[in-house]
């Protein structure tokens, strides 16, 4: 439930802090802690039955012969542990019981099993297949528990604040669930509201999550339990703020300002609250309804064209991308222009700017079919996990892997979606760890393969990457956006230039001194990194500012590259 002063059992002063910090304020009063135990004594609960159970269906997997006395033994304490379970659970397969008891134990752990079911890169490949089949549509709380809700939180009578509102929720998620209403204006909005009690539920969860991780860390530490663990309870945070969805709707906006046939939703900021979100309906059909089929051709190819470019631009140009792409939260908009929209914004993944570039190095690699290159760059993008030391052996597996997957174009087989996931899951082997937002990443391309085939059965995937990602690579080093980093990096470059004569001083005594030790351990090698660094890029900034003294320009390039010839 929306946690409002005259609901709160916290001191009334908590009623005046942002929403964000609403969220994180830690349980401390005696009522929250009564509720952390419950909710702990059910979780453990599931817990112990997750793992008697595992152990009967494993007892169960064994062979009939060669039946040893202490076989028997474990037979018949399984048949014993079995009489204390579920009877709807016990002779199911563990993938199976997992998935039956976070469906059981609610929303927070439904969310978990459906970040679990993307980490292919790490979890066992039966284990991911059954958590894909967690439901995505949860039980509609009552109409009047939502209109109480909303009429808190906005403090108006729901007559006021809309001219009507369908009873009948759009949908109904683990978290939130949806309405569709018109203004007193006459504008056709949806609401999205926050299922009451929701939030409380979940900040629990996830401090019981946290205590369960660092046990079972150190136990299994080849699933980076913590790590996966901490990515979810980032991610989970931001969607219990439904302020957090809007900006991510105005940001989404603002960077597509210049494509006005990719849409996002239009957020009504004043009927939006951390609890209940109003943004604008987006009237059109989802890809693979009737009226898909009813596109022309060059329709379907503008489609197509469209989806891509956008996921595309979000992965690799701006590193700010939607996390829970599919096909329902996608939507055709008929009308002249044709275009497409995007919903549901509460989960998005974000790259840090090196990141992104290395991901779209990699991607630009990839459909180009350079896989040295694209190997390079993968492994340049995965951290070693607790065992991880063999980088080489993990390239050349990518490469390999990459070079089979390519064969497979000619005969229009090829995913490169696919090929991304088998590379990272080629990681576990390994040990080497991909984050989360990487493995979403692959998610969305995943989504904008099946969704561009459903629209054009006969689409060539490596052609329409190849386009787009050509103009996105391009767009990263035109001189403007060069001129641009450049200057923003303006103080460092600048201080490196005024020590740069020191610095080739003391760099050409070390190089003429005689007896030079080993590459390893000469002092010059990261020295004559800086100093090739400084002189070629301040040489590039000379010439490409097509100064007067664009000789000087020239000049530092050569020094940089007679540095480092004699260095090498």
């Amino acid at each position: 439930m929306a946690e409002n002063s005259h609901q709160s059992t916290d001191p009334p002063a908590a009623a005046n802090l942002p929403a964000s910090a609403t969220i994180l304020r830690p349980a401390t009063s005696p009522v929250r802690r009564g509720r952390l135990l419950r909710r702990f004594l059910t979780v453990a609960g599931q817990l112990l039955g997750l793992l008697a159970g595992s152990g009967v269906a494993y007892v169960r997997s064994w062979p009939l012969e060669g039946r040893s006395s202490r076989r028997r033994l474990t037979r018949l304490g399984a048949a014993l542990v079995e009489r204390w379970l579920d009877p709807e659970l016990a002779a199911l397969p563990f993938a199976a019981q997992l998935r039956y008891r976070l469906e059981r134990l609610g929303p927070t752990y439904i969310k978990l099993g459906q970040i679990m079911a993307v980490r292919e890169d790490m979890l066992p490949r039966a284990l991911t297949d059954e958590l894909k089949n967690l439901f995505d549509q949860a039980p509609a709380v009552s109409f009047s528990r939502i209109r109480d809700l909303i009429e808190a939180e906005l403090g108006r009578p729901l007559t006021e604040l809309f001219l009507r509102v369908e009873e009948q929720p759009l949908g109904s998620a683990s978290l939130a669930q949806v309405h569709r209403a018109l203004t007193h204006t006459g504008q056709s909005v949806v609401i999205k509201v926050l299922k009451p009690g929701v939030r409380e539920t979940v900040l629990d969860d996830l401090k019981l999550l946290c205590g369960l991780g660092s046990v079972l860390g150190p136990l299994i530490p080849q699933y980076e339990v913590m790590a996966i663990i901490e990515e979810f309870r980032d991610y989970t945070i931001r969607e219990l703020d439904l302020t957090v969805e809007a900006d991510n709707a105005d940001l989404f906006a603002a960077q597509f300002h210049d494509t006005p046939a990719i849409v996002f939703p239009t957020m009504h900021r004043e009927l939006s609250t951390a609890s209940v979100l109003t943004m604008a309906f987006l009237d059109g059909f989802k890809p693979g309804a009737p009226e898909t089929f009813a596109l022309d051709e060059s329709q379907r190819v503008q489609v197509v064209n469209l989806g891509a470019e956008a996921i595309l631009r979000m992965l690799y140009q701006h590193g700010f991308f939607h996390a829970d792409l599919h096909a329902g939260n996608l939507l055709i908009l008929p009308g002249l222009p044709l275009r497409v929209g995007f919903i549901d914004l509460g989960m998005v993944g974000r790259f840090e700017e090196q990141t992104r570039r290395r991901l779209l190095y990699y991607y630009h690699a990839l459909v180009n079919g350079d896989v040295e290159k694209a190997a390079q760059h993968l492994c340049e993008i995965a951290r070693p996990g607790p065992g991880g030391s063999d980088l080489a052996g993990f390239r050349r597996s990518v490469v390999e892997l990459s070079r089979r997957f390519l064969l497979r174009v000619a005969r229009g087989q090829f995913s490169i979606a696919r090929l991304i996931l088998e590379s990272m899951r080629l990681g576990g082997r390994y040990r080497m760890y991909f984050r989360v937002d990487l493995v979403l990443m692959v998610k969305a391309l995943v989504t904008f393969e099946g969704v561009g085939r459903m629209v054009d059965p006969d689409l060539d995937v490596v052609a329409v990457s190849r386009v787009h990602i050509g103009r996105i690579f391009r767009d990263q080093f035109r001189p403007a956006r060069l001129g641009r980093e450049l200057w923003r990096n303006g103080p460092e470059l600048l201080d490196l230039a005024g020590r740069l004569p020191e610095l080739l001083a003391q760099s050409g005594r070390l190089l003429e001194s005689s007896a030079p030790p080993s590459a390893a351990t000469h002092p010059v090698v990261g020295l004559r990194s800086a100093i090739v660094a400084a002189a070629c890029i301040l040489g590039g900034v000379l010439i490409l500012a097509q100064t007067d003294i664009w000789l000087a320009g020239g000049g530092l390039l050569l020094a940089g590259g007679w540095i480092y010839w004699r260095g090498g």
